[in-house]
Formats: structure tokens, C-alpha cells, sequence
């Protein structure tokens, strides 16, 4: 399954995460398949978040889940994840 998640970066005390498009069984730092953005958790609050909606919009509409912290992002921002529809 593919995932949209985040990717850590930087050090302890200066964490920077990157949003990628990766296969779930990967590490969380390895290959990737697209980076669509990144997140800076101590910058200003208008910088922290900065990702390219069309390609995440076009990854959900592919089949890729995005992870509970990747969504509460994407909310933050004005893209709006809806849950998937499971049938019975």
C-alpha cells in the first residue's frame, strides 16, 4: 500500500520532516516515491506547512493514504481528506 507520511530530518533539537509518497512496507527514511512538501514544526505558523496540493489530491485519488499526522496537515491547509468509503 502506498502511504503519503512523513520523512524526519534535521536533529534532535531542530526537526524538519519532509511529506513523501512512500510504499508502507519501506523504512520511514528510505526510498521514496515523490516528495510533495515539507514541515518545519518550529518556524513561524505561516511557513511550517508547505506541500503541493495538486500532486497530494492526485496520490489520494490513486489510492495512497495519507497517515493521521499527514491529514491533520493537509487540514490545516485547507485540504480537505475524506475518509474512504468501505462497503459491505
Amino acid at each position: 500500500m502506498v502511504k503519503i507520511r512523513l520523512k524526519k530530518f534535521g536533529t534532535a533539537k531542530r526537526p524538519d520532516y519532509r511529506i513523501v509518497v512512500q510504499d508502507s512496507r519501506k523504512p520511514r527514511d528510505g526510498t521514496t516515491i515523490e516528495e510533495i512538501g515539507h514541515f518545519h514544526p518550529i518556524a513561524a505558523e505561516e511557513s511550517q506547512v508547505v506541500f503541493d496540493a495538486e500532486r497530494a489530491k492526485y496520490w489520494m485519488s490513486v489510492g495512497a493514504q495519507p497517515t493521521a499526522t499527514v491529514k491533520k496537515l493537509f487540514n490545516k491547509k485547507g485540504l480537505t481528506v475524506s475518509r474512504p468509503t468501505i462497503s459491505k
